[in-house]
């Protein structure tokens, strides 16, 4: 079945808003990564990376102009966040699961539903609209982890960290389908996504490690 949606365009000022919430929160947790002796300017450049990544990548799985590029708004949103997230670090020291866990979920939520919805309004399949809606949520995260050189978040044992961004971003495609306005669609895929995700970690759920599936 084939999904068949009005043309959508998100709205700057959730994308914006997205973008600076990721820029914020990378800028947060580099900042806080005191043991890697990151500079100003690393610290800058991983909240770019988790501000503009998801949308970098989307928009290359896309095969559509990086919007992070054409448009000014984009740097200087997630650059001026970045900033703010240097400047809070110190006042949020004891915070730390606000910002590695509540934050990171809404932005995953956000990006996702970003994602999805401009898949679907270029006519993408709703699998693919699954595909690009995921690699949105979890694209910045995949650029922090490369530059600060640690492993993917999302490939090793944890809290359901792409589970949660395909959970919400499912939900949309799903509600788009059943001709829910994408906006609406948009909320609950937000919604869900930080909700599982602040979930699986208050409750420790995980996927079991390859090791035990072998052993068993």
């Amino acid at each position: 079945m084939f999904i068949t949606i009005t043309p959508f365009q998100v709205t700057l000022w959730i994308e914006l808003l997205a973008a600076g919430l990721g820029g914020l929160q990378g800028a947060l947790i580099a900042a806080g990564a005191r043991s890697r002796r990151i500079d100003v300017l690393g610290v800058l450049v991983i909240g770019l990376a988790v501000s503009l990544g998801g949308s970098l990548l989307r928009d290359v799985v896309l095969n559509q102009p990086p919007v992070v590029i054409w448009s000014n708004w984009y740097l200087t949103v997630a650059g001026a966040s970045a900033i703010l997230g240097m400047m809070l670090r110190p006042v949020l020291a004891r915070a730390d699961w606000l910002i590695t866990v509540l934050l990171d979920a809404v932005v995953m939520g956000l990006f996702g539903a970003i994602g999805a919805s401009k898949a679907l309004s270029l006519g993408v399949g709703a699998a693919g609209a699954l595909v690009v809606g995921v690699i949105g949520a979890i694209g910045g995260g995949m650029l922090r982890d490369v530059i600060m050189g640690q492993p993917f978040s999302f490939l090793h044992v944890g809290t359901l960290y792409a589970v949660a961004a395909g959970v919400g971003v499912g939900a949309l495609v799903f509600l788009a389908e059943l001709g829910t306005p994408i906006p609406i669609a948009g909320s609950v895929c937000v919604v869900l996504t930080t909700l599982m995700r602040l979930t699986a970690v208050r409750f420790e759920w995980t996927f079991p490690e390859q090791f035990a599936i072998r052993r068993w």
